[in-house]
């Protein structure tokens, strides 16, 4: 059921060939409660709320004092060609739980915290909170996935994705351009 060790490290290659400047819109879900995903041709970027509709404000994180929203985790993108690899099929892409896969290299050396990006309409910015493979993504898609995004390589490339925020609100819809801007 779940992609083999030698099946990832064989992606690789084509996972590295993500472009690097101006990428695509593939997929985006939205979460309107705790395990609930809706998938969206059309998304609106707000500058309070992240993505319209989601759960992000509501659902709070641990890692602030008040357990309010992390106003650096408002956004999480996960790169297209990473999810295709470990979920198989696209309509397994939604577990994963990010809003936005896009075809971009998403690693640290090619988009650092403070990078902004033209998504759609919107502008958002790449954050310094890691964002990395948890219990309910080895429940999804195995615990070779997991160590796979969690390696060595998998944190050099940001295989498991990056948080962001949205600077400039907008409207992104599956197929928009995603293009960096600047550090």
């Amino acid at each position: 059921m779940f992609v083999s060790k030698a099946a990832l490290h064989n992606g690789l290659d084509l996972i590295k060939a993500s472009p690097t400047e101006v990428g695509q819109v593939e997929h985006i879900v939205c979460r309107p409660d705790i395990g609930k995903r809706q998938v969206l041709t059309e998304a609106t970027l707000d500058l309070e709320l992240g993505l319209v509709g989601d759960n992000w404000q509501a659902r709070g994180n641990r890692k602030t004092p008040e357990g309010l929203a992390h106003p650096d985790m408002q956004l999480n993108l996960m790169n297209a060609r990473v999810i295709g690899l470990i979920a198989k099929t696209k309509s397994r892409w939604q577990l994963a739980g990010d809003q936005f896969f896009v075809d971009l290299d998403l690693s640290p050396e090619n988009l650092p915290p403070g990078t902004q990006l033209s998504i759609g309409t919107a502008v958002i910015e790449i954050t310094a909170e890691p964002h990395l493979g948890c219990k309910k993504f080895i429940e999804r898609f195995g615990k070779e996935a997991a160590m796979f995004v969690n390696s060595g390589i998998g944190k050099s490339l940001n295989l498991r994705g990056v948080n962001a925020k949205v600077v400039q609100p907008g409207k992104v819809s599956v197929g928009a351009k995603v293009a960096k801007l600047r550090v």
